[in-house]
């Protein structure tokens, strides 16, 4: 089994609502990003996937929350627990943008977890195991 890893980062802006700390203003972070696939077979190249695109790919949506209001986003619109831009809905809303990509087009690839940061101490990984 191989597993890639790529990194990126973004700086966006949020505020938890209805939490009882300071957290519930306004603030913000540069976000880190850390994006695993695996898989079991090599393309004819001898990889599992170009860096450069798994790389592209994350930094297309991350460059889609980047310098944003998080609250603002569409991912993060309506109600309950969903739409706040918590790291764990950050983490989930990239999971899933990602693994929608690589069902279309490259299904031998499966996505193995997504972590955020909002700081060097505190991150979350989201799975789907």
């Amino acid at each position: 089994m191989y597993e890639l890893t790529v990194r990126a980062s973004f700086a966006a802006a949020h505020r938890l609502c209805n939490h009882p700390t300071k957290c519930r203003h306004l603030h913000g972070h540069t976000w880190d990003v850390e994006l695993t696939v695996a898989g079991r077979d090599l393309n004819a190249d001898g990889m599992l996937l170009d860096f450069g695109h798994l790389k592209s790919l994350l930094r297309e949506i991350v460059d889609g929350l980047d310098h944003s209001y998080l609250n603002e986003h569409p991912a993060f619109g309506g109600e309950g627990p969903d739409s706040n831009p918590t790291a764990e809905n950050i983490a989930r809303h990239i999971f899933t943008k990602v693994k929608n990509d690589l069902v279309r087009n490259h299904p031998a690839v499966r996505l193995r977890s997504v972590t955020v940061w909002e700081s060097p101490k505190s991150s979350v990984r989201y799975t789907e195991e």
